[in-house]
């Protein structure tokens, strides 16, 4: 049994780094529906159920100082992608579509908590907001949401339960309706010279960076970490209340300042993306490492859950399309950019064409923005829910 910090770190990040690597060079069709990310997940949940690891002092204090910490440098890294000039060239209707893809999915959340409550546990309108963190934007998003609300780890089970068996079933039924596009679009009557030049506009190649890449990612490593220190020595002096935390403020000042920074030079720096990855896969691995198999014990009851929050998405998003003469191209892209994230969103946009693959790209930037303050909205309407 690991009961030092040391050792427990290191068996996260060997876990992490296996599963990485058996995915990228198998290439299994199984990690198209269950990424990497969330089969780590399972499995250091599945050690610590059968007691790899103890919760001595050493290993709390790593588990708390490691996660507090790194949280708010990778958010910032993952929004210096999140360029707003470049998203601003998606288009009208591609901002509509993403957007009412948000709104849908916290309408159906809303909804779903209302009707299943009675079923749940009472702290479930936490895991529901960190969840809707996760599909408004990405795994990066909900383990923002999750510290923010300081959603017990042991609830975190049921949200990556969702995350993983519902979404997968949804980024299956969006890739079955591919060959019916053609059909759908004549039925809302859309435009596909919109799309065109859409797909036209964001066709340019970025420049390679021809730095030294060694240097930029330690500028970039530097620089979140202390980044992560400022935003929350500023968080500490602002108001806290109960529903926004100390973590929450945190979180916002550093969205605040990823979204700035990726104006910038600073976001042409080489490294950001890979560093980012490395930390959310930490995380992740030190959430799991606090669940337990044998709390998950109404996990029918949230799969379906999440499969009813996603029909109430999908039912929105028909009347969305046909009302403002959408493509099924941008209905179903706006929602996996959201649900799925940067994961997900560009297989779905190649499986309609290759050229289309920088439009979802764009599209889960935007989620990476909103995903947290949209997680956030969702669960203060959740948490006035749970006390009618």
């Amino acid at each position: 049994m690991i009961t030092t910090a040391f050792p427990y770190i290191s068996v996260l990040l060997f876990i992490a780094g296996a599963l990485a690597l058996v995915e990228e060079k198998t290439r299994w069709r199984l990690f198209h529906y269950l990424p990497a990310i969330v089969l780590l997940y399972f499995t250091v949940m599945m050690m610590s159920t059968l007691g790899l690891w103890s919760k001595t002092t050493e290993i709390n204090q790593a588990y708390s100082s490691l996660k507090g910490n790194i949280l708010p440098a990778m958010i910032f890294l993952m929004l210096l992608d999140a360029d707003l000039r470049q998203i601003k060239r998606l288009g009208a209707k591609m901002l509509l579509a993403f957007f009412a893809a948000a709104i849908s999915i916290g309408c159906a959340f809303i909804l779903g908590f209302g009707l299943f409550k009675g079923f749940l546990a009472p702290e479930a309108w936490k895991t529901l907001a960190a969840l809707s963190g996760s599909w408004m934007g990405g795994t990066g998003n909900m383990a923002a949401v999750q510290a923010a609300l300081n959603v017990p780890d042991s609830s975190m089970g049921y949200t990556l339960l969702i995350d993983s068996i519902d979404y997968a079933m949804w980024v299956m039924f969006l890739l079955a309706l591919v060959p019916i596009a053609s059909r759908f679009n004549h039925w809302t009557k859309a435009d596909g010279k919109a799309l065109e030049e859409v797909s036209a506009n964001l066709a340019s190649k970025q420049q390679e960076y021809t730095g030294n890449k060694t240097t930029s990612m330690l500028v970039l490593l530097s620089g979140a970490m202390l980044v992560s220190i400022l935003c929350q020595y500023f968080a500490a002096t602002l108001p806290v209340t109960a529903f926004f935390t100390r973590t929450a403020w945190t979180v916002m000042l550093v969205t605040v300042l990823g979204v700035i920074c990726a104006l910038t030079p600073i976001s042409k720096m080489w490294g950001g993306k890979e560093i980012s990855s490395i930390m959310l896969y930490l995380i992740i691995g030190l959430i799991a490492s606090r669940a337990n198999f044998n709390e998950l014990t109404q996990a029918p009851i949230y799969i379906l859950l999440g499969l009813f929050i996603l029909a109430i998405h999908g039912g929105l998003m028909l009347v969305v399309a046909k009302v403002f003469k959408l493509d099924l191209f941008t209905c179903g892209i706006a929602s996996l950019a959201n649900i799925g994230g940067v994961a997900s969103a560009p297989i779905l946009a190649a499986a309609y064409s290759r050229a289309l693959i920088p439009v979802g790209v764009l599209m889960a930037m935007l989620g990476y923005i909103i995903g947290t303050g949209g997680g956030l909205l969702v669960g203060r309407a959740l948490a006035w829910l749970s006390a009618v």
